[in-house]
């Protein structure tokens, strides 16, 4: 039983999303590697004691049976957001200097809200991230003419010489394992290589990097532009965009400006990244899913680190 520790904390993180899982995901999202067999035996095991729940083969923390239904209406409405991302993403890699396009968020993990964004995680060549960003974001303003603007959600941005994530905590690690690659197949080869510190959250998945087959060709147009600047101008015009676009940025945060879904604005910037302020809404998520565990380690007698993980509260539950 020395897994239950494991499966309690895979389930307490995307319980705070009201995703229940299915017994193959919770072993693919475990900290250590365990058999089918055993996995299934802990579930049966947890469920009898009134740990866990399941409905509909979905296990979750929460006794609430409408979960299942949440969860499997929104991966049928992923499964055609999914296609639409896939042809706006291929359409992204032709914008000048994009090397690598994937999609994140939640419908990187198969689910869909009523009104899903698409979210896209940028890869850009080194010293033209910000050429890139701004050519896209252009781009982006005129999709509000067709009220298509969550669409494109693109926001953040890399390059190929900052590959690996700034953040290393379990909210970056899963961003990582579940995102899909659209195109950029090298691209994403060095991007997952270069993050293999995920393995240490999720070392059934990683690493990911032999899993990557996606293409993406360059057209004439793609080509053109990308040598049109010249090098020194290049330069300029990306060490310009960025200044222009991080001032920007700083008077939405001092004037505590909200997005559409009532979360404070923020983007962390610096020459070859740009990424949403980890202070709002993935340290919100961190400090509730510490709470979560707290509040489990007083309910259940566990300790989910260290050697506690061996000794759990048999005495409690039998």
């Amino acid at each position: 039983m020395n897994s239950i520790p494991g499966i309690i904390k895979t389930l307490a993180y995307f319980d705070l999303f009201q995703y229940p899982l299915l017994p193959e995901e919770i072993g693919k999202f475990l900290d250590h590697p365990l058999k089918k067999e055993a996995l299934a035996e802990t579930l049966f095991f947890l469920k009898n004691e009134g740990i866990v729940f399941e409905k509909d083969g979905f296990f979750s923390l929460g006794n609430d049976p409408a979960l299942a239904g949440r969860r499997r209406a929104g991966n049928t409405r992923a499964a055609a957001l999914l296609t639409t991302a896939n042809r706006i993403g291929r359409f992204l890699y032709q914008f000048p200097f994009v090397r690598g396009v994937g999609i994140s968020g939640s419908l990187s993990k198969n689910f869909a809200g009523k009104d899903a964004d698409i979210d896209f995680f940028i890869i850009t060549a080194a010293n033209r991230l910000w050429i890139a960003r701004t050519l896209m974001h252009f781009f982006k303003k005129l999709s509000f003419l067709t009220g298509r603007q969550h669409w494109f959600c693109m926001n953040y941005y890399i390059s190929t010489d900052a590959l690996v994530i700034g953040e290393k905590n379990i909210f970056t690690a899963t961003e990582v394992v579940t995102l899909i690659p659209v195109c950029g197949e090298e691209c994403f080869r060095d991007f997952f290589i270069a993050n293999d510190w995920v393995a240490e959250f999720y070392p059934n998945v990683y690493p990911r990097q032999n899993a990557v087959s996606v293409t993406g060709k360059d057209s004439w147009i793609k080509k053109a532009l990308e040598n049109m600047p010249g090098k020194r101008l290049g330069n300029a015009l990306d060490d310009r965009w960025m200044k222009i676009t991080g001032k920007r940025w700083l008077q939405k945060e001092h004037r505590q400006r909200m997005n559409s879904k009532g979360e404070p604005m923020g983007l962390k910037t610096g020459k070859e990244f740009a990424r949403p302020t980890p202070e709002h809404f993935q340290k919100k998520i961190l400090d509730l899913y510490t709470q979560k565990l707290d509040a489990l380690e007083n309910q259940w007698h566990i300790s989910f680190t260290g050697e506690k993980n061996a000794y759990f509260f048999l005495k409690e539950i039998i």
